[in-house]
């Protein structure tokens, strides 16, 4: 079997059209399931069972069911619902696009939704005493003290998520959607060389995900500036 290295060359920027497709389910679906997360997350650390246990419940599910599956349920099985297809909700559930960003969002909603709730209980609560202690309220404690913390606390595991989220979006290519691996199935189907073409996919993806780290990177050394004694 002979390696082509050319066909690499040729293939890397034929990829880079499917980097469009790709940032923006990356882009929406982290900025959705950010905003569902930190819902969840203060639904989860809450001591009200009604707003505990529906998060817990939600967490378990997204957590534990593969990211293929749920985004099969979605653009597969609730079509099958002519009760669906009769309501509003087919105006985007029709559109594998759409299909794919609300799968995305709600799995990331709870992995993100646990990474907040776990950086929020790791406020040292000596910090929040103190505040107490010089007249701010629960709320203002929250705002200003264990908010900022917190933040700084989850950037890591938060980065994490976020390069996870973008391998994720590979699976938007089985459902006819053209990112950067609906681009390279479409090359090896004209090529015939798996192994160059999906190296050439590795390599975006990696160049992405560089990008991706070096925010992270920055977020972190400039709320270290804020936090250091």
């Amino acid at each position: 079997m002979s390696f082509d290295f050319s066909l690499i060359i040729e293939s890397v920027p034929r990829m880079f059209t499917g980097i469009g497709l790709t940032l923006q389910l990356l882009v929406l679906a982290s900025i959705l399931g950010t905003i569902l997360a930190v819902i969840i997350a203060l639904m989860r650390i809450s001591n009200i069972p009604l707003l505990n246990w529906p998060a817990i419940v939600y967490i378990y599910i997204f957590r534990g069911t593969p990211m293929l599956v749920q985004i099969f349920v979605i653009y597969y099985g609730l079509s099958q619902f002519q009760t669906i297809r009769d309501s509003f909700l087919w105006i985007a559930l029709r559109e594998p696009f759409w299909c794919a960003i609300i799968a995305f969002s709600l799995n990331a909603g709870a992995y993100t939704a646990e990474i907040l709730r776990g950086a929020i209980q790791g406020v040292d609560k000596g910090l929040i005493k103190a505040s107490t202690a010089l007249g701010l309220s629960k709320t203002q404690s929250f705002v200003h003290i264990t908010t900022p913390i917190a933040i700084r606390l989850a950037l890591p595991a938060f980065g994490n998520e976020t390069i996870s989220l973008l391998k994720s979006t590979a699976l938007a290519s089985i459902i006819t959607m053209f990112d950067i691996t609906g681009v390279a199935r479409t090359i090896m189907a004209e090529t015939f060389a798996p192994y160059e073409v999906f190296i050439s996919a590795a390599i975006v993806y990696l160049f992405l995900a560089w990008f991706i780290q070096l925010g992270i990177t920055i977020a972190e050394k400039r709320f270290n500036r804020y936090m250091q004694i």
